[in-house]
């Protein structure tokens, strides 16, 4: 298979504590992937975590959703720079203001590191349905149109781009500038069940749809062995 679709693929190392995180890590070393420190193994690893994966060659997307007033995301932001992780994000919903100062937070606490980090944006998680969407959270427009108005502000605050479904891509690409990163959680291979996903799309419907970077994790990470479910994404 082609190896630079593996540099599409962020596994998402949904785990408790290091020793699992680093079991997975070892299977998947050299394959090109990037991995997922998100809030569960943060929780119990800290910073030491990220900096251990960067060392053994892999791209982190280091996903805390950040969501604050803007004066609290933009000094969390500038130390979470310094774990070294690739990629951050923050809760498009925090508004103009707090995605602008993170942003240049990150750029400012960036440009004194060897390389500044992308900064994202978390529009409607990929978990809820448009039915939660509306009934739920109360949100009158439909939630595609909401999902775009957010990206479009995160670019506006000068986020590097947006988390979102698959099933918003093209729509955003089509409404932002080239080079606009688009994160796709919820995605399923054909031979995976969609577990708790509610708008979810197969890797290749992914990429077609304009994803940048697609977020995998159960079907990898659950998998008797990881680095052959990691090629098995790609078989149609």
């Amino acid at each position: 298979m082609d190896a630079t679709l593996n540099k599409r693929i962020m596994v998402a190392l949904d785990v408790q504590g290091r020793e699992e995180a680093l079991v997975l890590a070892k299977a998947l070393q050299g394959s090109g992937c990037w991995l997922k420190v998100g809030m569960e193994l943060y929780a119990y690893t800290g910073p030491a975590m990220v900096q251990e994966l960067k060392e053994m060659g892999f791209p982190i997307f280091l996903d805390l959703k950040l969501h604050d007033i803007p004066n609290t995301v933009e000094r969390a932001i500038r130390g979470y720079v310094q774990c070294g992780a690739d990629m951050i994000n923050v809760h498009c919903s925090g508004g103009y203001d707090m995605m602008a100062r993170a942003a240049n937070a990150v750029q400012e606490a960036g440009s004194k590191l060897k390389s500044t980090p992308k900064v994202i944006g978390v529009t409607v998680l990929t978990s809820m349905s448009e039915n939660q969407f509306k009934q739920e959270m109360g949100v009158q427009r439909q939630l595609p149109e909401h999902v775009l108005e957010l990206a479009i502000l995160a670019e506006k605050a000068g986020l590097d781009g947006v988390v979102a479904s698959a099933m918003e891509a093209s729509e955003i690409k089509r409404n932002t500038k080239d080079g606009f990163l688009i994160v796709t959680p919820g995605i399923r291979p054909a031979w995976s069940e969609a577990q708790d996903q509610a708008r979810v799309l197969t890797p290749y419907e992914a990429l077609a749809a304009g994803s940048t970077y697609l977020v995998v994790g159960r079907p990898i990470t659950r998998a008797e062995d990881p680095r052959q479910a990691l090629e098995r994404l790609w078989i149609r």
